[in-house]
């Protein structure tokens, strides 16, 4: 058979009519009917109660100047506190998933300290940063009885679960503004 017969013509375009909207009519009847408040959208809130933002949307980006740029270096870190470090670190975590085993994975996934290192190699804070802020959390973990080498020891832990660093991350973060550091 020749390829000229095969050939299949379009399918003829796709027309409403006003007998054939009888769904949208429906639909506009309901939003109608909805009080002036639900009729506005709404942003999709994620099950921590905020709107879904970047896990850095709070603090500036790091950005090289001429200088830097010259000198063929890197732009230097946003200054940020102990407990923002810790802050950045589970909503990393948060945003690119938690994982246990290892320090990242093909999917992007990172552990505890994956996530610190990551937040660190995007520019926030310096390595002294994340070595207090380290020990915060061991500091942490220690007052909650649970005797562990590093914190790494913690997120590896079978019954650990990304809540459990969550959750670390918050008290760790809280007790290192309580303290001012």
């Amino acid at each position: 058979m020749p390829v000229s017969n095969l050939l299949v013509s379009p399918p003829p375009p796709l027309t409403v009519t006003a007998d054939g909207c009888a769904l949208v009519a429906e639909i506009e009847d309901y939003l109608a009917s909805l009080p002036p408040a639900a009729r506005r959208p709404v942003p999709y809130v994620c099950p921590l109660g905020q709107v879904v933002q970047p896990w850095n949307a709070d603090q500036p980006l790091p950005h090289r100047t001429v200088l830097d740029r010259i000198a063929h270096r890197p732009a230097r870190p946003v200054a940020v506190t102990v407990a923002g470090h810790l802050q950045l670190t589970s909503r990393y975590l948060a945003a690119f998933g938690w994982l246990q085993g290892a320090l990242w994975d093909s999917r992007g996934r990172v552990c505890l300290l994956g996530a610190q290192a990551a937040v660190l190699a995007h520019g926030y804070g310096t390595p002294q940063t994340v070595r207090r802020a380290r020990t915060q959390v061991m500091e942490v973990l220690h007052a909650e009885g649970i005797t562990v080498s590093s914190p790494d020891v913690y997120n590896d832990a079978p019954t650990t679960r990304q809540a459990d660093v969550h959750r670390l991350l918050a008290s760790a973060a809280a007790r290192a503004h309580a303290l001012r550091i």
